[in-house]
């Protein structure tokens, strides 16, 4: 949740420039993707625990970093570390996931997990507007404190979760096997999940960057508002992605994946033409329900088609999707931002995501039918 933040820290910093800060905040994720293909494979090589301690050590020094940087090359060097670490982390989380949960529970454990995240997304954007009025720098050391509490948990009390053909009796890594050769015929349906997953990180990824911008030219209180909606989301997330987990765990995969493109359209276009604020509500609620059927969903999917030993692997190749569109997205919505404006930018996004979600649509049920 601190990605809304530093674009609006960024934004005062660079004296109102849109691009630059849209650019510092895509380099994280870009950075990001070029090593978590080596990522899932470094996990199902070395073990999910210490990668995933690595990636929290990582961040948190990053957040950290945020607090004494100065020019814009400090915040570049900053971001392309924290992108790194984060595509170490969440590749070794789902594999472990994975590895501990049988098929038919793992959409509502991957729902249990969004559900934990959401609980930093209800009550951080309230504390972080707090901090950020009173000293931005605040924020930061905050969220490093929480990576190593985070972190200490993992440490002392995750186990680790490696399949046990590349361990021994004491869980100790034997022989870790060649990182896997990556071939398009043999992961043709994995690739296309994966493209086809873009525009929502797009959707995402402007939550994130241009989002806040766009609101402050419509509403005076901006950062009140923003704040109110992230935290409105969180508290929903928490309210109800278990039930919703549950009600839909037995559902075609494909319908519900193919529903929750339907509402990330209209959440688009209520982002792009709300001029009230009960509207932006109505779209934040719609966003909930949609973020709540599609991950867990896409999520296993993907672990249902990944074999045992590639499990991080797989991971981290759909997680591409989102690192690139969070890299991406700040500039490409910022360009459109500054010269369409935002109802230009979340009606281009609308339309992207209705295409993209009839193709997602046809190819989980091809390979649902297949299966």
């Amino acid at each position: 949740m601190i990605r809304p933040f530093l674009v609006l820290y960024l934004y005062d910093k660079m004296e109102g420039s849109i691009i630059l800060p849209m650019i510092i905040v895509g380099l994280q994720p870009l950075c990001g993707l070029l090593v978590s293909w080596y990522g899932g494979g470094w996990s199902d090589r070395f073990g999910r625990k210490p990668l995933m301690t690595a990636a929290l050590a990582l961040q948190m020094a990053c957040m950290v970093g945020y607090v004494f940087a100065e020019d814009v090359w400090h915040y570049a060097a900053i971001s392309i570390v924290n992108g790194i670490g984060f595509a170490l982390f969440m590749p070794a989380a789902n594999a472990q996931i994975t590895d501990m949960v049988p098929e038919n529970k793992r959409a509502e454990v991957f729902a249990l997990m969004h559900t934990a995240f959401n609980v930093g997304a209800a009550v951080g954007p309230v504390l972080g507007l707090l901090m950020f009025d009173w000293n931005p720098s605040a924020v930061f050391l905050i969220s490093a404190l929480s990576f190593l509490l985070y972190g200490l948990l993992i440490a002392f009390k995750l186990p680790e979760t490696m399949p046990r053909a590349a361990r021994d009796a004491s869980g100790r890594v034997l022989r870790a096997p060649r990182r896997t050769k990556f071939r398009w015929a043999e992961h043709k349906t994995l690739l296309w999940m994966t493209l086809f997953s873009l525009p929502v990180g797009l959707l995402y990824a402007q939550v994130e960057s241009t989002f806040p911008l766009h609101l402050q030219t419509n509403f005076e209180h901006y950062r009140t508002l923003l704040a109110s909606i992230l935290t409105f989301n969180g508290v929903m997330v928490i309210a109800m992605q278990i039930w919703i987990a549950r009600k839909t765990e037995a559902m075609r995969s494909h319908l519900v994946i193919g529903a929750s493109y339907g509402l990330f359209a209209v959440v688009a276009l209520g982002y792009g033409y709300s001029t009230v604020i009960v509207w932006l509500f109505i779209a934040e609620f719609v966003f909930t329900i949609g973020e709540m059927i599609f991950g867990p969903h896409m999520q296993k999917a993907v672990s249902v088609m990944a074999p045992a030993e590639q499990r991080g692997f797989y991971f981290s190749v759909y997680g591409t999707s989102h690192l690139m569109s969070r890299g991406l997205g700040p500039v490409l919505g910022g360009l459109l931002l500054e010269y369409g404006g935002g109802e230009t930018l979340f009606t281009a996004l609308a339309v992207l995501i209705l295409l993209a979600g009839f193709a997602q649509y046809r190819v989980v049920r091809q390979f649902s039918e297949a299966a």
